[in-house]
């Protein structure tokens, strides 16, 4: 339960603190004291967001804190001990939210996380106000109700995972089948260049080969008349040079032992001989090699045109093509790689289909069970609350869908994030009126029955400790009222309950009471908060609540009579 709240400098509170006990405890006062003010404080200090509009004027930062009983077996106390927290004294929340919109978190004195002060204060109170009773008319909350009465809040989470796993996934298919169609389109061509450029059988350097070959082809002629002279000086003709440097030769040798010197010269001219022989040898090979016919300069001459087409198509050089074609050859690869990778991500995808079919489908089963239950104790809550010939509907509908982009079922049900269900709260609050959407019918009496009716049901299977009413007298009066401060006392049997309002009939039923006023001192409002622990106070302000500032002996005989009635 909350124990103690404590503001400071937050709107036009400069610094209160309030200490509450078990039960029923009313807020009572003037309009615009700050009751809803408080509220809001501790909306923050549950997890709601922060604005720096909310410091008060002239400060520098605004700071709220909150100390909480907890069970040890409760889910906020498990919670600190997996975050290594201390609970067991208690939990003091504290926030500080700065003028520059700053806002910071503690939890038992360690700095921490909205997130995690969320999770921590779920199940520690909840807040209905003017603006929770407004969103009691928008139907996309109508799930997140029954979800709460039905359980089934884990269930649909594990559904929400699941459909925020497959969403990304189908996205990604989606994106590698565009690129892979893109491929196939591109791909009779690709595999033509390849083809093309495979064929084509080209050597490095064949280009600069070839040209040589060409040139020695162009000038075959020429050269073999020169080759076939020269062998024939040389070495074939009669008086060659081989044969007038054999006959020096031998001379020399016959000579060279009469002078070493000339011995040498001997020796050198036979090198000559020897070299010119070798000479004229390579040369007729060569000769012989020389080709001549006229088609091996043709072959030559197209096979260059063939490589110079293909260089100038695909980069202007041999390098250049054979790169290209390397990166030809990787394109056409990822085409089958993008085809293995579809097929893995279809395979996790058919996986997460099949199992959040299950999972929608038996969360659809549960939340109708659950609707009809809800609907039947709503209708007992409102028969309480003078409003037994209302009916209350809990009324389902589910889109199909043709759409392949869609989640569905094999029964074409289009699953979205909270599953395959479309829900809303249906209403008839007179006989022979046909059942209705809230939005359409509701006035604002209603709508205040109808949260609190809502309340009572969930409270008995939700394990809130402190439920916050802030004026669910909205819009009622006379016996409602009555029927509604039961309600609240009823509720405070096994619930801290602490409500804001303005009516005698309520605050009655009260265990504990605030009066809540302002004052201007120096030019500045500052909230009062007084305990009215003593009964003189509180039939004074049920008195001021009945007939206004003019408090008569009539109207504190009447209030005095309503704190009998309401007496625990």
């Amino acid at each position: 339960m909350l124990s103690e709240l404590t503001i400071k400098n937050f709107a036009i509170i400069d610094d209160i603190r309030i200490s509450f006990e078990e039960e029923f405890t009313v807020l009572t006062g003037e309009t615009g004291a700050g009751k809803s003010i408080i509220i809001e404080a501790v909306n923050l200090l549950l997890g709601g967001r922060s604005s720096a509009d909310l410091v008060r004027a002239g400060c520098d930062a605004a700071e709220l804190e909150a100390f909480f009983d907890i069970d040890a077996q409760s889910r906020a106390a498990m919670i600190l001990k997996e975050q290594g927290i201390d609970g067991s004294d208690g939990l003091i929340v504290r926030r500080i939210i700065s003028s520059s919109g700053k806002s910071r978190v503690f939890i038992n004195s360690r700095q921490s996380t909205l997130d995690l002060l969320k999770q921590v204060t779920f199940n520690l109170a909840g807040i209905s106000s003017q603006h929770a009773h407004q969103g009691l008319l928008k139907e996309e909350n109508h799930l997140d109700i029954l979800d709460e009465f039905a359980g089934t809040t884990d269930l649909k989470n594990e559904v929400r995972n699941l459909y925020q796993t497959i969403i990304p996934l189908k996205r990604k298919i989606r994106e590698l089948q565009k690129n892979l169609d893109t491929k196939r389109k591109e791909q009779d061509f690709l595999e033509f260049q390849i083809n093309e450029i495979s064929d084509a059988a080209i050597l490095s350097k064949e280009d600069e080969d070839l040209e040589k070959k060409r040139e020695t082809l162009l000038n075959a002629s020429k050269i073999f008349e020169t080759v076939n002279r020269s062998i024939h000086e040389i070495h074939d003709r009669e008086g060659s040079l081989f044969e007038r440097l054999s006959f020096l030769r031998n001379d020399m040798e016959k000579i060279g032992a009469a002078d070493e010197r000339l011995e040498k010269i001997a020796g050198q001219l036979s090198s000559i001989v020897f070299d010119l022989q070798d000479i004229a040898s390579e040369l007729r090979d060569f000769s012989s090699s020389i080709d001549l016919d006229p088609a091996s300069l043709e072959m030559t001459d197209q096979r260059l045109d063939l490589i110079s087409k293909l260089k100038r198509k695909y980069g202007g050089s041999l390098d250049a093509l054979f790169n290209e074609y390397e990166a030809m050859q990787l394109r056409l690869s990822q085409t089958t790689e993008i085809e293995s990778r579809i097929k893995i991500f279809e395979k996790d995808v058919h996986g997460f289909l099949k199992e959040i079919s299950q999972k929608a489908k038996q969360l659809s089963i549960l939340r109708k069970t659950a609707g009809k239950k809800l609907s039947k104790l709503a209708r007992n809550e409102l028969d309480a609350l003078e409003m037994g010939k209302a009916k209350f509907e809990v009324s389902f509908s589910i889109q199909a869908t043709n759409d392949p982009e869609d989640i569905a079922t094999a029964d074409l049900e289009k699953i979205g994030p909270d599953g395959i269900d479309k829900l809303r709260f249906l209403l008839s609050p007179n006989p022979g009126e046909a059942l209705k959407p809230l939005v359409k019918i509701v006035s604002g009496g209603e709508l205040s029955r109808i949260v609190l009716a809502l309340k009572a049901v969930l409270s008995k299977t939700k394990s809130l400790e402190t439920l916050i009413f802030d004026e669910v007298d909205a819009g009622i009066g006379g016996a409602t009222s009555e029927k509604i401060g039961l309600k609240l006392k009823q509720l405070s049997q096994k619930h801290q309950v602490i409500c804001i309002t303005h009516l005698a009939q309520i605050a009655k039923y009260a265990k504990n009471q605030f009066r809540i006023s302002k004052k201007v001192i120096n030019g500045r409002t500052f909230t009062i908060i007084v305990p009215l622990a003593e009964e003189d106070a509180r039939i004074e302000e049920i008195a001021r609540m009945i007939g206004g500032a003019n408090i008569t002996d009539a109207t504190l005989t009447h209030a005095r009579e309503l704190l009998e009635q309401g007496a625990y």
